[in-house]
């Protein structure tokens, strides 16, 4: 059996839960997993170890028990736009510098204790929302939110180039579907996918994973 690890922050997590592994949540690791299990019975173990408010050096500070340990075969990683939220909300985001420079160690030490193991790179998405609109005490937050979101983006297409790894491209793909419908219609807040986002999610999600 081969086992398959998602890595992230909330919009991984989507309120999984922590004492039952069976219990993946409501987001794109669900329908991804409702995929596999019905067409490959009895051929992946997943795991859902996204954390809600988790930034890049959040990852990196639990690579050992929530990764490596688990010994992936397949793991994707979202993660970035909490390294751009957290600074507005509670002034401790990471830069986009030190985001490529976690990141980089993060790949590397995974690689370097799972050499065999295939990394997707999922690349961090926004869209203007309640939580990423202008305000009274910022009225410039959305072109500085979707400013600071579009760098990390860029910083992990630089990763999957820079280590080799397959590139999940996702704001294009919610830029497109937000001609179609309302942004909240896919990202409810500006940030976290409703069920039509996990679902665009998940289909780019085994386009890459089909491909590996």
């Amino acid at each position: 059996m081969k086992t398959i690890l998602f890595f992230g922050d909330s919009i991984t997590d989507t309120s999984r839960s922590r004492e039952n592994d069976s219990n993946f949540g409501m987001g794109y690791p669900t329908l991804v997993k409702g995929e596999l299990t019905f067409d490959y019975p009895n051929q992946y173990i997943l795991y859902n170890r996204g954390i809600s408010g988790n930034r890049v050096v959040d990852l990196y500070a639990r690579i050992k028990q929530d990764a490596i340990n688990l010994k992936p075969d397949v793991m994707s990683i979202l993660i970035g736009v909490n390294d751009v939220w957290h600074e507005f909300s509670r002034q401790n985001g990471v830069d986009a510098d030190k985001y490529f420079k976690v990141y980089s160690m993060l790949i590397e030490e995974i690689k370097e204790a799972l050499p065999d193991v295939k990394i997707m790179i999922l690349e961090p998405f926004v869209l203007e929302g309640v939580n990423t609109e202008d305000t009274e005490t910022c009225p410039n937050k959305w072109k500085l939110f979707s400013t600071e979101v579009k760098k990390r983006a860029v910083k992990s297409k630089e990763i999957a180039e820079k280590y080799n790894l397959p590139f999940i491209s996702l704001q294009d793909k919610f830029d497109e579907v937000a001609k179609l419908a309302p942004n909240n219609y896919w990202l409810y807040d500006g940030v976290h996918p409703t069920t039509a986002g996990h679902e665009l999610i998940k289909r780019e999600w085994m386009k890459v994973f089909n491909k590996l």
